[in-house]
């Protein structure tokens, strides 16, 4: 007699995603007016943060100010269409430019007509892995960086820009490109630092920061206007300050760069590195206002729209484009409610663009220093390591990633920090604990006899608990581990139970593992049960049972119902027979 394959039909239906509620009210029509215009107003605040950063970022990627402008209208206008959050603004990022301008560097050296065609493919890339990524549905795979490294990276990569930017400011160019030999070679020139530059630099900067009280004052416009009044009123030339020049807008055509097949193979490979970091910070801003504000989100869709908006961006060669952090609270401190907002700051920006044209490139290149330099400063808190320490948990990933890239410089530093969260997050997947369960007391629950030491083993049975899914890189030393807890039973075991609440799914190789440890079992005259079997891996050890794990071993059962059950049938088999 054996313990029946059991399985537990749903009580209900339920309906796929996130269950959303009625409410038999409608909203009246003044009150959609009113969204409608804190959306309008939203648009026309944040299209004056947006604009100016958006030429102060492609500044930080090596490319003409009209990339970021165009990153900037296409992301607002497809996300606006086919995105989810009502709250996300999708322009160009500190970070994504950052990475892009290291890739570019290392595959261009100082040709910056092959730079642009580079950054051109990578982008168009970029944005056909994300679309390829939502079409196969790898929403779900939202944590490719985990978030300590996300953190020590940004901060890392702030001190680096703000460095960097400095030297642009003062006029000095030191030949290499890690922060330490960088920093040196730009203090060792420090007699031929533009003291003109950097005093209108630091000014803005004060005025950035000043401004920064008034949520509703869109800083970066006003500093750029101002500006621009400066240069109309002063030979800014004349004291070495340059301006940001022609933006030229006029000749926009799709078009797909004309590279090597071994260029676009090599930029495939660097895509990766650039798609990661576009999706973790777009995501993480995404989500985090979807949870505050209890909004639902496809991340699936988000990556087609993130795709489509990067494809768009790199075929009129303009930046790599996501939902950075800063921008995207601006719009929801700005009071947008809907995607509206984005669609208007398009606007806005569009038609600055076309009236004020020349006037913007009238900009001092200082000015634009300054705006990079105050938009990356809210990542430069030392704060954001404090959690790490008082959780006593990741301290070396987050160091680690801000320590790379001031070592390794930005597309370097993010490899080798995105290594070693895989390389620890595989350590200890391939190294769990393994728990052996008891009864508390006269419950039904089932806990750590290491934790509660007045738990109680059924007398006969061996309960183990893997602390991690099971997978081919972790599963023969797992069971290893639950064949050394039976023997030191000193033969008393009878029945192995293994449960399987922490595995989803099983591999190939965890389905033969599998198969030979409740053969090594048969083999010793004990039985082997698993318990607590998700459905898709019930589905797999069903389709693959045979005489060595038979259907009777697989069991969707709780721990308690399975030891309750061979009780049963201990005293059936026990019974006399009539």
């Amino acid at each position: 007699m054996g313990l029946p394959c059991v399985r537990y039909a749903p009580a209900g239906k339920t309906t796929k995603g996130i269950v959303t509620t009625t409410d038999s009210t409608h909203p009246t029509d003044s009150a959609r007016d009113g969204s409608r215009l804190r959306d309008l107003v939203a648009g026309c605040s944040i299209a004056g943060l947006l604009l100016p950063e958006a030429v102060a970022y492609a500044g930080i990627a090596n490319l003409p100010p009209q990339a970021g402008l165009i990153g900037l209208l296409v992301g607002l206008v497809v996300y606006g269409l086919a995105g989810t959050s009502r709250f996300a603004v999708v322009s160009a990022t500190s970070s994504s430019a950052a990475v892009l301008a290291a890739i570019t560097l290392s595959m261009s050296g100082a040709d910056p007509a092959q730079r642009l065609l580079l950054a051109a493919g990578l982008v168009i890339l970029s944005g056909f892995f994300l679309m390829l990524a939502g079409l196969a549905k790898l929403g779900g795979i939202t944590e490719f960086i985990a978030k300590p490294v996300l953190r020590g990276f940004t901060f890392g990569l702030a001190i680096t820009i703000i460095l960097k930017q400095l030297a642009s400011v003062v006029g000095v160019h030191p030949a290499h490109n890690d922060l330490p030999r960088f920093t040196y070679e730009m203090l060792g020139q420090l007699s031929a630092w533009n003291v003109n530059a950097l005093i209108v630099a630091l000014v803005a900067l004060a005025l950035l920061f000043g401004m920064s009280r008034w949520k509703n004052v869109p800083g970066p416009l006003v500093v750029i206007v101002l500006g621009i009044a400066a240069s109309h009123g002063v030979d800014l030339h004349h004291f070495g300050i340059g301006q940001v020049g022609t933006i030229d807008l006029a000749d926009l055509s799709f078009s797909i760069p004309d590279l090597s097949r071994s260029q676009w193979l090599r930029l495939g490979e660097l895509a990766f590195a650039l798609v990661l970091i576009l999706y973790a910070e777009s995501y993480s801003s995404i989500r985090s206002f979807a949870l505050k504000h209890g909004d639902s989100t496809s991340a699936d869709r988000d990556l087609l729209a993130l795709g489509f908006a990067n494809l768009g961006s790199g075929l009129l060669h303009g930046m790599p484009v996501g939902a950075g952090y800063s921008a995207t609270s601006a719009n929801e401190a700005a009071g947008a409610t809907s995607r509206l907002a984005g669609w208007c700051a398009a606007v806005v920006v569009a038609v600055i663009v076309a009236l004020l044209l020349p006037q913007l490139a009238l900009t001092p290149e200082p000015v634009l220093a300054a705006i990079v330099a105050y938009a990356v400063s809210h990542t430069l808190r030392l704060s954001v390591f404090r959690p790490y320490w008082s959780w006593q948990r990741d301290r070396l990933l987050v160091v680690a990633a801000c320590v790379a890239v001031l070592l390794l410089g930005v597309l370097d530093g993010l490899l080798a920090g995105i290594v070693v969260s895989l390389l620890l997050t595989l350590r200890n997947f391939s190294e769990p604990r393994v728990s052996q369960l008891g009864r508390l007391g006269t419950s039904h629950n089932y806990v750590d006899v290491s934790k509660h030491p007045e738990a109680t083993i059924p007398p006969g049975l061996l309960i183990a608990r893997p602390e991690a899914p099971l997978f081919f890189a972790n599963v023969e030393r797992i069971l290893l581990r639950v064949r050394h807890l039976a023997e030191a039973e000193q033969g008393a075991v009878h029945t192995v139970i293994i449960s399987l609440e922490e595995t989803p799914d099983l591999d190939g190789s965890t389905i033969e593992a599998l198969r030979t440890f409740a053969a090594g079992v048969a083999s010793r005259g004990r039985r082997l049960l698993l318990v607590r079997l998700k459905p898709p891996a019930l589905d797999v050890l069903t389709r693959s049972a045979d005489d060595t794990l038979p259907l009777g071993a697989l069991h969707e059962l709780s721990v308690d119902e399975a030891v309750q059950s061979l009780a049963l049938e201990s005293i059936g088999a026990d019974a006399p027979a009539t």
